[in-house]
């Protein structure tokens, strides 16, 4: 394929925020709020993944607040792709996942993956057998067509300081997220919360956002970055590319709306096929080819064999 370069051209997009801090932070709170305003302002509906035992549940009708939700009890990363293909299908305009540490080391998480397909002693081998499966559960994530909120906790440790009259007392702070290390940097936006629920940006590509440390973050931070996602080109939704790969009427044309989800990096965009269930783009439009071979081939009807066609010659002579 021949290189190519072209201009830089700025798109819409949707939030693809993640908020990390240690128990008590309000982290759960801080991404329903954010949440709760980017669904208003759109007039959709929140979802949850609340991994965390229905505890986001202590929130509900808090500030007017609603939302759904699934409670999974295993966290592998391939059932994550299925939640959030079911969640595109149901149209949620903003998703939630709380939290995002257990998909790491919960029960059937990528850690309990590892150990368990490795061979022998061979972590490594564990490894390549997991990493796809993580890689496509991270391009759901960054392609799904709402906009999403990852929670992570974080280690705990606690430093010394010292209070208003000289005393050393102990303060607990959170340190890196409890996630693959690394991981939480596809996000748009990285930041920290503390116990005074202060949200402190360590990474964003939102020029605005850089090195802010907010108080209480809440409806007018998210009024903030939406307002700055919604500037730049239109991109076709997800939806709207699914409707056309089911309308398809030959293989050219599957091969050509490939190229052209691909030129948008949402091959991996979760949604649902014809009968429902959870998918991707991907694997709609390989499904779609399949089918359309299949159909090909029963049209074609049964070749009879070289030994068949040379008796049917002789009985004519």
């Amino acid at each position: 394929m021949a290189i190519e370069f072209k201009p830089a051209v700025r798109r819409k997009s949707k939030a693809r925020l993640a908020l990390a801090g240690p128990s008590g932070s309000g982290k759960t709170y801080t991404a329903l709020a954010l949440a709760s305003e980017w669904a208003q302002r759109e007039g959709g509906v929140v979802g949850m993944v609340d991994t965390e035992h229905g505890s986001a549940s202590k929130y509900q009708g808090l500030n007017g607040w609603q939302w759904q939700k699934v409670e999974p009890d295993r966290f592998s990363p391939a059932s994550l792709v299925e939640i959030l293909g079911v969640a595109a299908g149901q149209g949620f305009s903003t998703l939630i996942i709380d939290s995002w540490s257990h998909y790491w080391m919960g029960q059937d998480g990528m850690l309990e993956q590892v150990d368990r397909r490795k061979a022998g002693n061979n972590s490594f081998s564990g490894w390549k057998e997991v990493n796809p499966d993580e890689r496509r559960m991270v391009e759901a994530m960054l392609t799904f067509p709402g906009h999403l909120i990852v929670t992570m906790r974080t280690k705990t440790e606690y430093v010394v300081d010292e209070d208003g009259k000289g005393r050393s007392v102990p303060r607990k702070v959170g340190t890196r997220p409890v996630q693959r290390e690394g991981l939480e940097f596809e996000f748009d936006i990285v930041a920290d919360l503390d116990l005074s629920n202060n949200l402190h940006i360590s990474k964003t590509r939102l020029p605005f956002l850089t090195n802010q440390v907010i108080a209480q973050p809440g409806a007018e931070l998210a009024t903030q970055i939406a307002d700055w996602l919604d500037g730049g080109e239109e991109v076709p939704a997800v939806s709207e590319f699914r409707q056309r790969i089911l309308d398809v009427s030959d293989e050219d044309e599957l091969r050509a709306l490939w190229g052209e989800i691909n030129s948008y990096r949402m091959l991996g965009a979760p949604t649902v096929d014809l009968e429902g269930s959870p998918t991707t783009l991907r694997d709609l439009i390989v499904a779609v080819k399949e089918a359309m071979e299949a159909v090909a081939v029963k049209l074609a009807g049964p070749r009879a064999s070289p030994e068949t066609s040379d008796n049917s010659d002789q009985e004519r002579r």
